[in-house]
């Protein structure tokens, strides 16, 4: 049984310090992928540059409730927003410790998304640390996993970096996100994949990626 940091709320902090990796993508359509389960859920922009803000602006505030908390106070500043969700999804600032750090003291999940390239693998060492030191102290909390974000289709890319990414002890979902243009174009408008009228094969993916997590990792 995983620990809440308050009844009934689970938090994810979508995180990862090295910019580009499609963490805005993760945590936007996982937040509207959730409520669509009629799971109640508060997307969290932790980043100053907006980016989900300026998503959820987009769309008119129609797809999911969006709030900018971007300070080192976000532990205390989420006490007073988190009230009749279940589920709570941050996404993270790159590039500020500070910030990730503050995430990873309120989260209990951190989903590290990671593209499959040695680069980025080596990036996440960082933040990786940073989820250890706060385990040592918690037992074993907030847990971790990586997802691989932006694969490649037909590249053996992906297959690469799991055996890298095993070495920092963390599990790796099975699902990952695609390099489909469709991410973009539903970003570009606003929306999310789960917004179109047929099925894509992005919506297929993240629908897994929300089924994984649902039936292994959120606990409400």
């Amino acid at each position: 049984m995983f620990k809440s940091t308050e009844p009934k709320t689970y938090v994810i902090a979508v995180l990862n310090q090295k910019g580009g990796v499609g963490k805005t993508t993760i945590a936007t359509n996982l937040a509207h992928g959730l409520n669509l389960m009629d799971i109640p859920t508060l997307l969290v922009d932790g980043d100053p540059q907006g980016s989900a803000r300026d998503w959820h602006e987009a769309n008119g505030a129609s797809l999911v409730p969006c709030v900018g908390l971007d300070r080192e106070t976000l532990p205390e500043d989420l006490k007073s927003v988190r009230n009749g969700y279940e589920v709570i999804v941050i996404d993270g600032a790159p590039q500020i410790a500070k910030l990730s750090a503050a995430a990873i003291r309120i989260a209990d999940l951190v989903l590290i998304p990671v593209q499959p390239s040695p680069y980025d693998v080596w990036a996440t060492a960082d933040l990786v640390e940073l989820i250890k030191c706060k385990q040592t102290l918690t037992n074993g909390f907030p847990k971790a996993v990586f997802i691989l974000s932006r694969v490649i289709k037909n590249t053996n890319l992906g297959r690469d970096v799991i055996g890298a990414l095993n070495e920092y002890g963390f599990p790796i979902l099975t699902g990952k996100t695609t390099q489909y243009v469709s991410y973009a174009q539903s970003a570009s408008r606003g929306e999310a994949v789960f917004c179109h009228p047929v099925s894509l094969p992005a919506d297929r993916e993240f629908s897994l990626i929300i089924n994984e997590l649902v039936d292994n990792y959120i606990k409400i």
